[in-house]
C-alpha cells in the first residue's frame, strides 16, 4: 500500500487527547461501523483526498514564490557583508548579552549618522571613521549591521549536524529612544514571529533574537523528522498528516491484524520531542480477539472473562514517541508491535 500524507488541515479531533480515553469508554457496538457506513466513509475521503492535495499545493507554492523575491535579496546582502567582513567574532555564554547588542546598535546608528553627512556633502562625515564590519556568531545565529539603520540577523538551522534552511530577520533600529522592528524576514509565515515581536522585542531584543533562533531549529528538526520518516518507513504507513508547522502529526499502520493510530502533538513550538502522544489500536479481525456472542463490556472495555472489547492505548510506543525522534521511536515501536498488542488484547 502506498503512502498517502497530507499537509496543512488536521481534524481537530486527530489531536484532542480527552477524546480518545472517551472512546476507549464506548462498548462495542459504538465503535463497529457496519459495512454501508464503512462504504460511505470511504467515499467521502476519496473525495476529500483531491482537496487536500490541492490545498496541500496551494500552500507549498504560496509560502515558496511569495517569500522568493525577497529571500534572494536579503541572502545577496548577507553574502555581500561576508565577502567585505574585517572580522568574524564567534561569541559563547554570557559574552552574549544585552550590552553586547546595545553595542550593535549604537554602531548601526552611527554608521548610518555617518552616512547621511556624507550624502549632504558635509565635509565633517570625514570626522567620523567608518566602523570595521564585524559579524557576530552566537550558535546558530550570525548578526551584524547593515545598511539603513538595520540589524541583519543570519539563522543556519540543522538536522544530525549536517546544514539545512537558512532564514533572516532584519530589525530596524531609528534610535533608542524607540523600540526596534521587524521590517523584513524569510520565517515561514506559518511560524508566529508577529507574535514573539509583540512579546520580547520591546522589553528584550536579545530574549526575541534567541527565541526566533529557537523556533526555526525546531521547526526544520521536525520537518526533517518527518521526511526521514517517510523516506525510511513510507511502505509500512497508510497515511500520514501533519501541519504546516510540523507540530501535528497523526499516522496510520493498517497492515496489522490492528489497525494502530499514533497522534503526536508538540505544545511548545520550540521543541523537538511531543509533549502530548496518543497511540491507540483497533482490532481490524474483531472475531481474533473477540469471542462470537460475547457480551458487551463494561466501562473498563472488558467482559466478564477479560475479552478486550474496544479499542487500546499502547502505553510502551507512546514512551518510545516521548523520548525520541519520529524514526527512532517508529523504528522501536514496530520492533515491540507484537508484543504490545498481545499485552492490550490478551
Amino acid at each position: 500500500m502506498g503512502l498517502t500524507y497530507r499537509t496543512a488541515f488536521i481534524p481537530r479531533h486527530f489531536f484532542e487527547m480527552p477524546q480518545v480515553d472517551e472512546v476507549l469508554d464506548r462498548s462495542e457496538e459504538e465503535v463497529k461501523y457496519s459495512q454501508p457506513e464503512d462504504l460511505l466513509l470511504e467515499t467521502t475521503r476519496t473525495r476529500f483526498s483531491n482537496v487536500f492535495k490541492r490545498h496541500g499545493e496551494l500552500t507549498e507554492r504560496l509560502s515558496r514564490d511569495s517569500d522568493k523575491t525577497i529571500f534572494e535579496r536579503l541572502q545577496r546582502e548577507f553574502e555581500a557583508f561576508r565577502a567585505s567582513q574585517i572580522q568574524e567574532v564567534h561569541l559563547d555564554g554570557e559574552e552574549w548579552n544585552d550590552g553586547l547588542l546595545a553595542t550593535i546598535r549604537e554602531r548601526v546608528h552611527l554608521e548610518s549618522e555617518r552616512k547621511v553627512i556624507q550624502d549632504q556633502g558635509d565635509s565633517s562625515s570625514m570626522l567620523i571613521p567608518p566602523h570595521e564590519k564585524i559579524a557576530y556568531k552566537v550558535g546558530n545565529k550570525m548578526i551584524c549591521c547593515l545598511d539603513g539603520s538595520r540589524i541583519g540577523i543570519l539563522y543556519e538551522t540543522s538536522f544530525a549536524g549536517e546544514p539545512c534552511e537558512v532564514f533572516h530577520c532584519i530589525l530596524e533600529s531609528k534610535s533608542f529612544l524607540e523600540k526596534m522592528t521587524v521590517v523584513e524576514h524569510t520565517v515561514p509565515f506559518c511560524l508566529p514571529i508577529r507574535e514573539a515581536e509583540n512579546d520580547y522585542l520591546s522589553t528584550n531584543a536579545m530574549k526575541f533574537i534567541d527565541y526566533v533562533g529557537d523556533l526555526l531549529q525546531a521547526y526544520v528538526d521536525r520537518k526533517e523528522q518527518i521526511r526521514l520518516l517517510k523516506e525510511l518507513y513510507g511502505n509500512q504507513i497508510a497515511e500520514l498528516y501533519f501541519s504546516l508547522q510540523y507540530h501535528l502529526v497523526e499516522f496510520v499502520l493498517s497492515d496489522l491484524d490492528c489497525k494502530v493510530v499514533a497522534s503526536l502533538r508538540y505544545d511548545d513550538l520550540t521543541s523537538t520531542l511531543p509533549s502530548r502522544v496518543c497511540v491507540v489500536a483497533w482490532p481490524v479481525h474483531q472475531s481474533k480477539y473477540i469471542r462470537s456472542g460475547a457480551p458487551l463490556g463494561d466501562k473498563n472495555g472488558k467482559n466478564s472473562v477479560g475479552t478486550q472489547l474496544v479499542p487500546a492505548r499502547l502505553p510502551h510506543p507512546e514512551a518510545a514517541f516521548r523520548a525520541m525522534s519520529l524514526p527512532e521511536a517508529f523504528a522501536e515501536m514496530i520492533l515491540n508491535m507484537s508484543k504490545a498488542l498481545q499485552e492490550a488484547f490478551p
